[in-house]
């Protein structure tokens, strides 16, 4: 089957916002978005429920459907209990901001306690830091330069890393996903 967008549309600008079946979405940092091939597709599958649409339509010489604009997986899935230590996830659990100064550009990770001193590479010794700050600690302990973290590090759970998630929404939010977003407009990044 050839599908036909409308021309005035790209593909790209109809993602789907994807929630478990318990309507809350798979992810908020990343958002949990599909492209509209995977949300057709899974339709198709029957894996999902269409939610809401876009007012735009894929055709086909014998078919034409509404794109949706938000569905639900028919099956819940259990989330993660332990997030994967990342970069990422230490710079989302740190808010994006060295723990050090407090600053939010050039951001690195450091260990807390240096490797060279039998630090780890674990969620309890690693933080954000910007590269001046981790620079300037080098491989020193917290106290011998009077650079102690403003957060201790530790294991955050999904539920965190969603929470602070919530607190930098991405640039683009469609209508139709307001009521299953719950960005909190008291945290400020």
């Amino acid at each position: 089957m050839t599908v036909h967008f409308q021309p005035t549309v790209s593909p790209e600008a109809c993602p789907a916002l994807v929630l478990n079946a318990d309507f809350r979405p798979l992810s908020y940092y990343p958002l949990s978005l599909w492209g509209w091939q995977d949300a057709i597709k899974a339709v198709f599958l029957d894996r999902v429920n269409i939610v809401s649409n876009y007012d735009r339509f894929v055709r086909s010489p014998t078919f034409e459907m509404q794109l949706p604009s938000v569905v639900s997986l028919k099956t819940y899935i259990r989330p993660s209990r332990h997030p994967a230590f990342t970069r990422f996830n230490v710079f989302l659990r740190d808010r994006f901001t060295c723990q050090y100064c407090g600053c939010r550009d050039e951001l690195t990770f450091d260990h807390v306690i240096p490797r060279s001193k039998g630090g780890t590479t674990t969620w309890e010794n690693v933080v954000a830091a910007c590269s001046p700050c981790n620079l300037r600690k080098g491989d020193k302990l917290p106290r011998d330069v009077d650079m102690v973290p403003a957060s201790a590090p530790f294991a955050p759970s999904i539920n965190d890393l969603h929470t602070n998630g919530r607190a930098f929404p991405p640039n683009y939010l469609h209508e139709s996903w307001m009521d299953y977003l719950y960005w909190d407009t008291e945290l400020e990044p």
